[in-house]
């Protein structure tokens, strides 16, 4: 056996990941770092609490465009590693990303089929020599830089230990591309698919119109260069919603459904139907003041700026026998 300095033959050689690479595995060599993290074979892993994944990816001094697939499903509860099971209510996940030590996006997660896309840069030099790229997944109540005012709004709207459980189910790292071509207009699902907001996540990637916000609240995230909401401000076109009749066979469950859709057609005859914004708030900075919103008939339109540094939380007021959406997002340059 012959050795140089600390290295000896007998030492595994590790190849990093040459983007474009998409990794959906935890079994694979870049995958160089884990904290509380189980790796997977058919996802990258699930998360015991709030971790972190590290890999090693050959950047070449180039800037790297790094996009992670996150979901919950029925074993994203407390305790999921240990054997235990903590059900978990209707109430939302609200986490955070981090990658290089900086917050990137925030998701909300809420139910059993949830899916979220995260999307950002990196600089070349965010990414050290040796390659070693972190993608951090923490719930909103831990690490620094967020926001007390964030953390007290959702205080009891959230659930706790909000990470445990959640798959990460794939990362690709690839150079951005030279232009982007957007819309000027996404409907509520798309802009979720874009990752500019995230509302509770998406159990269909495919599905197109209004985006329904169950949760009373949702996130508007930085988001790529150049890419739709990165540039001047937004207007998000908020709208409402009767709840569908129920089908459950209990008349009286039915009636009540019934009576919820009578009395939300009326509020919208009336035009009294805009669901009202309560607070925007910096996840960094804390409150932006009184939101910038109008009531045009049954719709609300806020205006929010392009957030570059930290995604705002849009908290909405109540909406009696109804539910409010986000009808869709606009873009001013």
């Amino acid at each position: 056996m012959s050795s140089s300095g600390s290295v000896t033959d007998v030492d595994p050689v590790i190849l990093p990941a040459i983007p474009p690479v998409h990794l959906s595995s935890g079994k694979v060599a870049p995958l160089q770092v884990t904290d509380r993290l189980r790796r997977g074979s058919q996802i990258v892993g699930r998360f015991e609490t709030s971790g972190l994944a590290g890999f090693k990816v050959s950047a070449q001094g180039r800037s790297l465009r790094v996009q992670v697939s996150l979901s919950a499903d029925e074993r994203s509860v407390s305790g999921w590693h240990e054997g235990r099971v903590e059900p978990l209510g209707p109430v939302p996940r609200f986490l955070q990303v981090r990658s290089q030590g900086r917050l990137r996006q925030c998701v909300l997660l809420r139910g059993r089929r949830a899916h979220a896309r995260v999307a950002f840069d990196l600089t070349p030099e965010e990414i050290p020599d040796d390659g070693l790229i972190c993608v951090e997944v923490l719930d909103i109540t831990e690490g620094d830089g967020i926001s007390e005012e964030v953390r007290e709004a959702v205080s009891g709207r959230i659930a706790s230990d909000g990470v445990a459980g959640v798959r990460l189910d794939k990362v690709v790292f690839e150079e951005p591309p030279p232009v982007d071509f957007d819309p000027d207009t996404l409907d509520g699902s798309r802009c979720e698919l874009y990752s500019l907001i995230s509302a509770g996540g998406l159990a269909n990637v495919n599905r197109q119109g209004a985006r329904v916000l169950r949760s009373g609240m949702f996130v508007v995230n930085p988001v790529l260069k150049d890419r739709f909401g990165s540039s001047g401000d937004i207007t998000l076109r908020l709208g409402t919603r009767a709840e569908a009749v129920s089908m459950i066979p209990a008349t009286w469950k039915r009636v009540n459904s019934e009576l919820r859709w009578l009395r939300h057609a009326t509020r919208k005859l009336l035009q009294s139907a805009a669901p009202p914004v309560e607070r925007v708030l910096s996840v960094r900075d804390g409150s932006l003041g009184e939101p910038a919103q109008s009531v045009q008939g049954n719709v609300t339109e806020l205006v929010v700026p392009s957030p570059s540094t930290a995604p705002l939380l849009v908290m909405l007021g109540p909406c009696p026998d109804c539910v409010p959406t986000l009808e869709s997002g606009t873009q001013s340059v």
